[in-house]
């Protein structure tokens, strides 16, 4: 037997044993009782049936490898991840395998979503907006046209939640289910009244020993028990701050982000950012009570007064939009998005690196995040290390929002 026939013949077994599992995990078509009675018994059933129960660790790790290295883009790539549902033993082996995004350039599994982009490369995504419900989805691009044709791999979705103080943009994995209540909740964005600044909340802490900060919603949220599986944290990993324009002149924006969770040096030859290994989904009693009632935490408060400075003296990354050029014949700020942005926008940006001390380096001239505007309703992102897919849209929602004192 040929190896790609054995490989046609695993993704045939593996779809049929991903089929009954998902549904006897959900319980499509089934009583409550019934879903208790044949959730122990159908998946081990279906996968003791199958030739590759008892395959050797070794064929089993050049097989999985092989197919790793055959799916690398999407959609071919949901065969990697069936790989890593049929049971703890393969997961173990796909998770050893798939590597992050920072040495693949690929996004897999959810927690990818998480960690930081490639080194030296743009993942190009693109984000729709409904205007209708005031929610905006983040899309990975399979191809060029992309975001003309709805062709792509859906990654985030948003909600824009107006509050009389503040506006939320609740962030989920789910896109029919976006609410704080979700158990694919991952974190938020919050503004303040004037939408000129904004923090980043995401529902697991980055490094280890960061203190949550609990909000109201959150303190309503743990009255009602909705679910013990509802991750409710809120840990601060970015502040961005639009610059206010007070003499009301034409212009680009301007628009710093501090970015709480990365240190400076990521973005040098060499250096590190953090990066999570798996999405937790939080219980409230897991988390200490004392710093559930703190209305901010100890670096946000000492961000208020001079976000850029306080930040660089903690050795903290700070990212400004790279500076657009007046062009005299099309009469507009340009920037060079090399092809990624087809119409003009106040929205439109580009994110660099502002240097710490002293003259700035190459490594300050790199685009880490662009977006910008291709359609109506259409916007274009594209991000690398060190920031995530994650930061990255919350980056970009804070474009979106009304900014009253900043045009």
């Amino acid at each position: 037997m040929s190896f790609k026939s054995l490989i046609q013949d695993m993704r045939g077994e593996l779809g049929s044993i991903s089929r009954k599992g998902f549904d006897v995990r959900f319980g499509y078509g089934r009583s409550r009782s019934q879903r208790v009675v044949q959730d122990t018994s159908v998946p081990v059933d279906a996968f003791k049936q199958s030739c590759w129960a008892n395959m050797p660790p070794e064929l089993l790790r050049d097989v999985l490898m092989r197919i790793e290295l055959s799916e690398d883009t999407w959609p071919s790539r949901k065969n990697v991840v069936s790989c890593a549902g049929v049971c703890r033993n393969w997961r173990e082996i796909v998770k050893e395998i798939v590597k992050v995004p920072e040495v693949s350039s690929k996004l897999t599994f959810p927690i990818s979503l998480k960690q930081p982009g490639p080194r030296g490369s743009l993942v190009q995504c693109y984000i729709m907006r409904n205007r209708s419900n005031q929610t905006y989805y983040l899309y990975l691009g399979l191809n060029q046209a992309a975001a003309s044709n709805d062709d792509g791999k859906f990654l985030l979705a948003a909600k824009r939640f107006r509050r009389p103080t503040c506006t939320d943009y609740i962030i989920s994995l789910n896109c029919d289910d976006v609410s704080r209540g979700s158990n694919t909740y991952i974190g938020k964005l919050r503004s303040n009244f004037l939408g000129t600044k904004f923090t980043v909340f995401d529902a697991q802490p980055t490094n280890p020993g960061t203190q949550v900060t609990r909000t109201r919603s959150s303190r309503l949220l743990s009255l009602k028990q909705v679910s013990p599986r509802i991750p409710s944290g809120n840990y601060p990993v970015a502040h961005i701050s639009y610059e206010l324009n007070v003499l009301g002149s034409r212009g680009p924006r301007r628009m710093q982000c501090v970015m709480d969770a990365i240190p400076a040096s990521a973005v040098e030859p060499g250096g590190t950012a953090p990066t999570q290994t798996e999405l937790i989904h939080s219980n409230l009693e897991n988390f200490p009570s004392f710093s559930f009632f703190r209305s901010k935490s100890i670096r946000a408060e000492s961000l208020s007064s001079g976000p850029a400075s306080a930040a660089q003296k903690e050795g903290l990354l700070v990212l400004k939009n790279k500076a657009p050029r007046w062009h005299e014949q099309l009469q507009c700020w340009c920037l060079n998005f090399n092809g990624r942005v087809t119409v003009a926008s106040v929205k439109n940006f580009q994110l660099v690196a502002a240097p710490e001390n002293g003259p700035a380096g190459p490594e300050h001239e790199n685009v880490i995040l662009q977006f910008g505007k291709v359609g109506k309703d259409v916007f274009t992102m594209d991000y690398q290390y060190p920031i995530s897919a994650f930061q990255a849209f919350t980056i970009c929602l804070s474009s979106f929002d009304t900014k009253i004192a900043c045009e």
